[in-house]
Parts: structure tokens; C-alpha cells; sequence
């Protein structure tokens, strides 16, 4: 059916960003836009999903060209709804966050922070909800563009530096990105996101075929599959508040998302194998799961193991969708959700333990659960889910991917990639435990509260409660995987992709 409604959604932040320029000598005012946008994208969103639930389509045309099947529109979608979901209920925490901290530390140009934070949602938001590969690019770009002044916020000879990083990676991907989707035309004439895949793809030259995906991959390197992933530890230099939304969840799942689009929605599960572009596909997501573990595994400085630790979690979700089996597909998609909440809380108490103690690296942490122990055990929440152990929902969507990989054909392929999965997993273990350990088991330093006179000193309550909120939804979702419908929109979704086989 044709509504509005999901231009409206987008509209929100791109509306609240000319009228928090207008509120600069407001800040009350000027962030109550934020909040009051993200809560409005997110009812609207939210909105959608029990008319998608009953098997309608959601779709909106707003500019038609001359050629055939070339437009921008949006079609909303199970798998789109997902992403939508994910990122504008997040928007409302981190806004939340975002007063708290930008306040605590009396952060410059903060009108310009949450004039750019806005334009960088209605980017991700519009990817997700887009209605073909064209639509999706535009809104691919936006997002790069509007997230590099977030990158360079606190304008150091560093934050620069990553910033022209952040650039040179991602506006070269807009390249392939953008071969991609005229090879596709080219090949299909549409670019149109199918379930199961454009039938007509398997029709052109293998080599082509082959090429183009290879095109994508590079186009998508959001994702940051290594080697293309540096640029992600970079950033890390951005306010945490940044980092938390936009890089553990807005940019660089725009970036998986794209990828799954990719396989499930314009190649399908068919030419997928009869290419091996899977196999190919399954390699480079082990890979980087495995090597990127080992890299956070090094890393000191709190917020570089965090980076380090999204890239070799994000390829769960490329491996997921690279096996192209329906439980594989349905852990890829279950991971961007259950896998924000998670990392967005671990990102959230970095922030916070910066602001209350002026700490950043895991070597300093020691005794931390005993001055900050409401941000610490929202940190060991998340920690524990990250590494795939209940009562946390990232047990559930490993499972799933455990599942995905126990199903593939010929067995060797089944044994291998399973034991990628539990040995990453492991490594998960081994680079988030210490930090419990060490925050609650080990003497705080002296200078703060000094020897057995502990002192609370915990974060301001407008951080403190998005990470408690976002760490207990960690939880909620694994007794009730079903919240805000994703498990529903999951099962829809691989029901479209498979046929309902």
C-alpha cells in the first residue's frame, strides 16, 4: 500500500536539524528538538510493523525519471523495519546521553554536533527504508558526508587526521558502490530489492555477475571487513556518544545491512551457490571474526578494543547472510539489533567512565566496579552477551548462526565455519573478561577514593540511565526476543527470502 508514512519517519530528524541551528542560544530548547524528533521517528516506525506483520508492503515513489523502473522511493520491508527499529529506539538513548555528556565536559560547537547527529540518523533510517539500490545510495552518501564533522568534532591534528581517513575510505566505497548499481540496472534493468533475488541477474556472464558483487563489497565498506577496516579504530577518536550510535551501530550497520540486501535481495540464495561467491563471502567474514578478536585482544585504550571487537562481531552478521541458510540468515538479522543494544551499552560506559574518572585505558581500570558499579555491571551485561552467554541476547542470535552453519552442505564446510564461530566467540571471552576482573576484583588506585575509603562516583544521571536502559533491554531480549516485533520481522523476513521453504 501507498503511505506517507515513511517519509514522515525520515522527516523527523531532518526537520529537528534546521530548528536546533535556530535554538543555538536555546540549549534546553535546542536539544529538546532531538529528543522530541527521535521519540516521533521511532512511534512512526514503530508504527509500521503490525501492518507489515500482516503481509503488507509499505511503499512510498517520491521522484520518478524518465527511465524505466529508475526512481527514489522507499518499501518498507521485515528486514528494513529491523534496521529502522534499531537505530531510531537508540537515537532516543544516546540523545538522552549526548546532554549529559556534552554538558559534563563542556564540549564546544554542540549545536553543531546535534545539527550533523541528526542528518547522520535521517541517512541511516532512509538506508534502511530504501526501495532500491539507487535510493539507498543517495542515502549511503548522506550518511558519510553528515557523519564526518562528528568524526572530527574535537578538531585536534588526530581527530583530523581520522577524519581524512574516514573520507578516503568511505567516499572511494561510494565508487563501487555506485558501479555497482548501474551494473545491476545494466544487467536487470531495475535495481528494485527482491526477496530471494533479481531473477534475471543469473541470466548475465558470470564473470560480470561475479565482478559486480566484488564491486559491492568494496562499496560496503562500512562493514569494515578487514583489510578495508582501519578506518574504524580512527574514529574512535570522535566523542563517545559518536561512536556508540554512529559506529556501533548507524554507520557501520548500514554498511552489514548493505551486505545482506546484497546477497538476499539482488543476488538470492540460488546464484549465491551456484557462484561460490558464498564460500568466498564466508572466508572473508571468518577471517576478519578471528583476526580482529586477536587485535582487541592487543588493544589497551578501552574505546580501540571496542572498535576492534564491532569489526569482528559485524562479520558474524556478513557470515550469517554469506551461508545462505535460513537459520544463518535469521542469526545475521537478530545480531544487528541484539548486537546494537549490546555494543551501544559497552560504548555508553566508556563514556562514562571517562567523564567520571578521566580514564580510557583497560590497564587503569583496576577497582572500578566498586566506584562506578552501576556502569560496571552494565559493562559485564553487555560484555557477557557479546560473548554468546545467556541470560544476554547475543546467546540467541549465535545460536541461530551456530544453527546456520550446522546446516550447510557438505558437512567439512558445516565443521569449519561452526568452529569459527565458538572460536571467536572465545576470543570474546578472553578480551572482555579481564576488564571485569580487573573492575571488580583488584584494589582501585589511590587516587580515587584511595585504599579501603571507597567513594561512588558514578557518571550524571543522564548518562547513567541510557546505558542502564540499553543494558537491561540486553537482558529483556533474550527472555523476550520478540520486543518492538524484531523476532516476528526475522522469521517474515526469511519467510520472503526462501519462499516459505
Amino acid at each position: 500500500m501507498e503511505s506517507i508514512t515513511p517519509l514522515l519517519a525520515i522527516l523527523c530528524p531532518a526537520i529537528a536539524a534546521p530548528l536546533i541551528l535556530l535554538s543555538k542560544r536555546h540549549p534546553n530548547i535546542r536539544e529538546g528538538w532531538t529528543l522530541a524528533a527521535s521519540i516521533a521517528m521511532f512511534s512512526l516506525i514503530l508504527s509500521m510493523a503490525p501492518k507489515i506483520l500482516e503481509g503488507e508492503l509499505i511503499e512510498l515513489i517520491l521522484f520518478q525519471s524518465i527511465f524505466e523502473n529508475i526512481y527514489v522511493g522507499f518499501k518498507v520491508d521485515a528486514f528494513g523495519l529491523i534496521f529502522a527499529i534499531t537505530a531510531s529506539s537508540l537515537w532516543i538513548l544516546v540523545s538522552l546521553y549526548s546532554v549529559g555528556y556534552m554538558r559534563a565536559l563542556k564540549e564546544h560547537a554542540q549545536t553543531r554536533y546535534y545539527f550533523f547527529f541528526c542528518l547522520a540518523i535521517f541517512g541511516a533510517v532512509g538506508v534502511a527504508l530504501s526501495a532500491n539500490l539507487l535510493t539507498m545510495f543517495i542515502l549511503y552518501e548522506i550518511l558519510t558526508v553528515s557523519t564526518y564533522p562528528l568524526v572530527i568534532h574535537d578538531q585536534t591534528p588526530e581527530a583530523l587526521s581520522a577524519g581524512h581517513k574516514y573520507l578516503a575510505y568511505l567516499l572511494t566505497s561510494g565508487v563501487f558502490f555506485l558501479f555497482g548499481v548501474m551494473a545491476v540496472y545494466y544487467l536487470t534493468g531495475t535495481t528494485d530489492f527482491t526477496p530471494g533475488g533479481i531473477s534475471a541477474l543469473g541470466l548475465a556472464s558470470q564473470l560480470i555477475v561475479v565482478v559486480v558483487f566484488f564491486s559491492f563489497l568494496l562499496g560496503f565498506m562500512k562493514s569494515a571487513w578487514m583489510p578495508f577496516h582501519s578506518w574504524l579504530p580512527s574514529a574512535m577518536v570522535a566523542p563517545t556518544p559518536v561512536s556508540s550510535l554512529l559506529h556501533a551501530v548507524a554507520v557501520v550497520k548500514a554498511g552489514v545491512f548493505g551486505i545482506v540486501r546484497i546477497v538476499c535481495y539482488i543476488y538470492g540464495v540460488d546464484l549465491m551457490h551456484e557462484l561460490g561467491l558464498w564460500l568466498v563471502l564466508a572466508c572473508i567474514a571468518g577471517f576478519t571474526m578471528i583476526v580482529a578478536s586477536f587485535f582487541a585482544i592487543a588493544q589497551d585504550n578501552l574505546k580501540r578494543r571496542l572498535a576492534y571487537s564491532t569489526i569482528s562481531q559485524l562479520s558474524y552478521i556478513i557470515l550469517g547472510a554469506a551461508m545462505v541458510t535460513e537459520s544463518g540468515i535469521k542469526g545475521a538479522m537478530l545480531h544487528i539489533p541484539f548486537h546494537g543494544y549490546m555494543k551501544i551499552t559497552l560504548f555508553l560506559c566508556a563514556g562514562a567512565i571517562m567523564v567520571a574518572t578521566g580514564k580510557k585505558n583497560v590497564s587503569e581500570m583496576a577497582g572500578l566496579g566498586k566506584i562506578m558499579p552501576v556502569t560496571m555491571l552494565a559493562f559485564s551485561i553487555a560484555a557477557i552477551g557479546m560473548s554468546g552467554i545467556p541470560p544476554v541476547c547475543g546467546f540467541i542470535s549465535k545460536l541461530y548462526l551456530c544453527f546456520g552453519a550446522w546446516a550447510l552442505d557438505p558437512t567439512p564446510y558445516a565443521m569449519i565455519f561452526l568452529s569459527v564461530i565458538l572460536i571467536s566467540s572465545l576470543l570474546d571471552i578472553i578480551y572482555f573478561f579481564p576488564i571485569i576482573y580487573t573492575a571488580f576484583f583488584e584494589e582501585p588506585d589511590g587516587g580515587i577514593g584511595g585504599g579501603g575509603d571507597v567513594k561512588i562516583n558514578e557518571a550524571p544521571l543522564f548518562m547513567l540511565i541510557p546505558l542502564s536502559i540499553t543494558a537491561i533491554f540486553s537482558i529483556i531480549f533474550f527472555f523476550y526476543p520478540n520486543a518492538f516485533y524484531i523476532l516476528d520481522l526475522v522469521k517474515m523476513a526469511a519467510v520472503d527470502i526462501f519462499g516459505g521453504i
